[in-house]
């Protein structure tokens, strides 16, 4: 029964690759009236710092075309529904590397095709009427005082480079991590960070925005976040052990630059395989706070699942 409960509860569906933009059709007629939540989730060279997620597409491969064709494919076939409201993330774990990971030349090599690839994105689904939150990473990446103002004007940057559409409506956070929206203390792995928790994190970095012009409101991801103190290290994030389901999507937040508490990541899908063989093997998930044995990004794993559920505060 507890399992069966999790069906009703919102979450986000992720077009991360091409091939999906095949589905959103039948998602826009069952959403009809209501709310569709997506992730745009397909960025030549993604997630660059990282092994787990690395996508279907590269620049030095035709990447930047194909992407603007995955965008319009998106973009048309909302613009082909009516009657439903669309949200979407834009593409989780690529802006946040451009202010922390540039040493990496990964991500470095990259940074300028990013920016465009990702103004084309907020550019054209503005114009389908789309709502979105670009990804901020979370407290323990962007949060950082070294890093949350670079993060700010970049971010400000994006927006600005995109329009200043109001149908750009802010930034996602904590998508697909653990932390609390607001911990009841600092988790031990969080000093000397003072901005510990989603909602210091928002509280420091929605000012800085509305000084450059942008009043950005921002989602928050809950749906891992049931269960807090449970890292050896706060930058750990592949499928933690002993972390439960969180608090449920709602709209009272009782912050106001919180739009919505979310589910963006679908709890049962695996952040990343732990055999150490696989082309996409990333350390992280072969760590010591990682569950084990673990399937290829994406793919579902029930015994997380299963974790989740059991592990869900509040309670299933």
């Amino acid at each position: 029964t507890k399992i069966l409960k999790v069906k009703d509860i919102p979450t986000f569906t992720w077009f991360d690759t091409a091939a999906k933009v095949d589905l959103l059709p039948g998602y826009l007629t069952a959403a009809s009236g209501k709310i569709l939540q997506i992730v745009v989730y397909d960025l030549p060279n993604r997630d660059c710092h990282a092994n787990a997620s690395n996508g279907e597409y590269l620049y030095a491969n035709n990447g930047a075309n194909l992407y603007i064709a995955y965008i319009d494919k998106i973009a048309n076939a909302i613009k082909a529904s009516s009657g439903t409201t669309v949200v979407a993330v834009i593409e989780p774990d690529s802006l946040a590397n451009l202010v922390t990971n540039l040493s990496d030349s990964r991500c470095s090599s990259v940074q300028d095709q990013y920016k465009a690839s990702v103004t084309y994105a907020l550019k054209t689904l503005a114009t389908a009427g789309v709502y979105m939150y670009m990804d901020a990473g979370h407290a323990g990446w962007l949060g950082w005082p070294a890093n949350i103002s670079p993060a700010a004007t970049m971010f400000i940057q994006m927006w600005t480079n995109a329009g200043k559409s109001p149908f750009i409506r802010g930034l996602a956070t904590n998508v697909a991590n653990y932390n609390a929206l607001t911990a009841a203390s600092p988790d031990p792995v969080t000093p000397p960070n003072p901005n510990y928790d989603e909602t210091h994190y928002i509280n420091a970095l929605a000012p800085m925005l509305a000084s450059g012009g942008w009043n950005a409101q921002f989602i928050v991801d809950q749906g891992r976040s049931g269960v807090q103190n449970i890292r050896s290290a706060w930058g750990n994030w592949c499928n933690i052990k002993g972390a439960g389901f969180g608090l449920r999507p709602t709209t009272n937040t009782g912050n106001s630059y919180i739009d919505a508490i979310v589910w963006i990541k679908p709890g049962g899908e695996c952040d990343g395989t732990s055999n150490t063989s696989a082309v996409r093997y990333d350390s992280m998930c072969g760590g010591p706070d990682a569950k084990v044995p673990a399937p290829e990004a994406g793919q579902w794993f029930q015994a997380y699942f299963v974790d989740l559920v059991n592990n869900a505060n509040p309670a299933l």
